[in-house]
């Protein structure tokens, strides 16, 4: 393929490196964008409008089921720019191809607050809106003032307000429209005065064992680091993708018959009168916690994390998730959805 200025372009590219779950797959091309304003001359290749396109960041959420039958296109753009303040609160644009959780540390040493909760979460700030990340009470999308995007449709450079992204519990307009929009930047807004969300479970325990003296943010961010260690498998120890599983949300009626059938079962009200239950907790009470078939299966640690205990094929830890959900299906009948996108040639 033609070389563009801005990016590096490779032919039959391998991506195991590429992906937290550390599947073999390859990309019959692989385009690495080191500059914005190298996009219009690389859409306007022939390539692109042949082939499916799939944008990646770190592959820390999503699990190839196979070979990726065209073009692999990740944005390894860098920058932080401070664009004003108003008293306490803050606005920042952030490059795509900024590495997550180094951007949440880079927050906390210059005083804002809002990301705390959010740090040790794997990825790339442009992957961050696409499922509007969560963790420990806080959701990205409370953060976020707008996103940059590529316009695949109509080829033109666009910015979209928080209202415009309609984001949800993991979901947001990007996660919807997978094939449209390619993000370039996210502005965030943070304050120096927000208030810590500390009433998650562990984090008012795990903050007491750090000592004496008032939360800070980056006490809490300590306090959820050390939660996410000893909860869920490190990736760079044993491939994953963090939480491979939604917790559902289902009926009241549904939740209603579960409780009386299972003390203790944890569940929280949602919107329009549903509630939300844990799937860890459904696939562990279905005796899946552990589970293993050959070098695929469900961490011993997290039941919510599917694992490669080292060269499973994508094939096989999308059939040990089939079977979880199966599974959970037919003991509770709650459907389980995948977090994670599940992408590439199945055989």
């Amino acid at each position: 393929m033609t070389q563009i200025p801005g990016c590096v372009i490779l032919d039959d590219a391998a991506l195991e490196g590429r992906n937290t779950l550390r599947v073999a797959a390859r990309a019959e091309i692989l385009v690495d964008v080191h500059d914005v304003s190298a996009l219009p001359a690389l859409f306007e290749l022939p390539a692109f409008g042949a082939l499916p396109l799939l944008v990646l960041g770190e592959g820390s959420n999503l699990l190839f089921a196979g070979d990726w039958p065209g073009i692999v296109l990740s944005m390894a753009t860098r920058g932080i720019d401070v664009l004003g303040e108003s008293g306490q609160r803050t606005r920042l644009r952030v490059a795509a191809g900024e590495n997550w959780n180094d951007f949440v540390h880079w927050s906390l040493a210059r005083g804002y607050r809002g990301l705390e909760n959010l740090v040790l979460i794997p990825g790339t700030v442009g992957a961050a809106p696409i499922q509007n990340i969560g963790a420990y009470g806080v959701e990205v999308a409370e953060t976020i003032a707008a996103v940059h995007v590529w316009d695949r449709h109509d080829g033109h450079a666009r910015v979209l307000d928080a209202t415009a992204c309609t984001f949800g519990y993991r979901d947001s307009l990007f996660k919807r429209e997978p094939d449209r929009y390619l993000i370039t930047a996210v502005d965030f807004e943070l304050a120096r005065d927000a208030p810590l969300r500390v009433d998650y479970a562990g984090i008012r325990d795990e903050l007491a064992t750090l000592g004496d003296g008032e939360p800070t943010a980056s006490r809490v961010a300590e306090a959820v680091a050390r939660l996410r260690t000893r909860k869920l498998p490190n990736p760079a120890v044993i491939g994953n993708a963090g939480s491979f599983f939604k917790n559902p949300v289902v009926a009241a009626d549904l939740a209603a018959t579960l409780s009386g059938a299972h003390a203790g079962m944890p569940a929280w009200p949602s919107v329009d009168g549903m509630v939300k239950l844990s799937a860890a907790w459904l696939i562990e009470q279905a005796g899946l916690k552990g589970y293993r078939d050959g070098a695929a299966g469900i961490s011993a640690q997290h039941a919510l994390v599917l694992v490669n205990h080292g060269g499973a094929t994508g094939a096989a830890l999308l059939g040990v998730a089939k079977h979880v959900a199966r599974t959970v299906k037919e003991r509770f009948g709650v459907v389980l959805e995948a977090e994670p996108r599940i992408v590439g040639k199945r055989s």
